[in-house]
């Protein structure tokens, strides 16, 4: 079985005169068992196109193309490029993007995107009749791995599932029920665009070097169609939830005068949300009601003038 244990990877990286950089949150995962576990709950087919990020010295990448995965890796260090590409330059269902997988605070790289969807394309051409499913299967470094998801969940659909082993606090943020002391905006968000599971808690020990908190893996997989009170613009949805949260010690009925819309309490009571309730207090079915009924006001509005 593929797969590189926590001598394997250390010797990887001392032969290449390398450590893991804190900066860019490298945490190996060094449990082989998690990582099939990781793998298996993935469900990868062969011809499925793997978006990994942060791949390091290519442990799980091995498992990946095991299962039969085409894999497009991101990997912003140089030197862990370098042992990437060595050690898979043979292997023609493998793709290197060495670069950071983020264009900007919250815009995914074009190259990578399009490195994704040609995957897919060759695999079609290869297999007529094929259809290839893009995933994301990534042990992520904490610093992107709020704005690499919601991105891809917001505005690049072809990216069906997402499987991740993340921070537990930041785990509970996308499964977090209403009134959590966790339930935020991405809740709201990925909740109304994907199913969410919690796959298991991963200690600290199954990684080298062992962060300070505990991690979870996660898979994500999205719905087939988003539900129809967002589904023309989960990026407008996004910004409507954040902009009310933004507020959150204030209630809907303050909230609800930065809308600009007329008798905004009304839209409120069609939604059967009390105007004195905070935004954490209002179920994620609720906030896509409301988001519908002021985009409506505003649309209204808008072709009166």
């Amino acid at each position: 079985m593929s797969g590189q244990s926590k001598t394997e990877i250390r010797q990887l990286l001392d032969d290449a005169g390398l450590a893991p950089q804190h900066r860019f949150g490298q945490n190996f995962l060094i449990d082989l068992n998690l990582m099939r576990k990781f793998v298996a709950a993935a469900s990868i087919a062969p011809g499925d196109v793997v978006l990994e990020v942060g791949p390091g010295t290519g442990s799980l990448t091995e498992m990946l193309l095991e299962a039969g995965a085409m894999v497009v890796a991101c990997e912003i260090d140089r030197g862990l490029q370098q042992i990437l590409a060595h050690r898979f330059a043979n292997e023609p269902r493998f793709e290197l993007v060495a670069e950071d997988a983020l264009a900007g605070k919250n815009a995914i790289r074009p190259e990578l995107l399009e490195r994704l969807r040609a995957a897919r394309e060759r695999r079609i051409a290869a297999a007529p009749g094929a259809a290839p499913v893009i995933k994301m299967v990534a042990n992520l470094p904490y610093q992107i791995a709020t704005p690499l998801m919601m991105e891809l969940l917001l505005r690049h659909p072809d990216v069906a599932e997402l499987h991740v082993t993340i921070q537990k606090e930041l785990g509970e943020k996308f499964w977090a029920a209403v009134e959590h002391e966790q339930f935020s905006p991405i809740a709201i968000v990925a909740q109304s665009l994907a199913q969410i599971e919690c796959i298991t808690l991963l200690p600290a020990a199954a990684f080298w070097p062992a962060p300070k908190v505990e991690s979870v893996m996660l898979s994500l997989r999205r719905f087939a169609a988003a539900p129809p009170e967002i589904a023309d613009d989960p990026p407008a949805f996004a910004a409507f939830v954040r902009g009310a949260f933004q507020l959150r010690r204030k209630s809907l009925r303050r909230i609800s005068r930065g809308w600009e819309v007329d008798a905004p309490d009304q839209l409120l009571a069609a939604c059967e949300i009390s105007p004195d309730a905070r935004p954490e207090h209002v179920p994620v079915e609720k906030w896509r009601q409301l988001f519908a009924l002021v985009a409506a006001a505003r649309s209204k509005a808008g072709n009166a003038e």
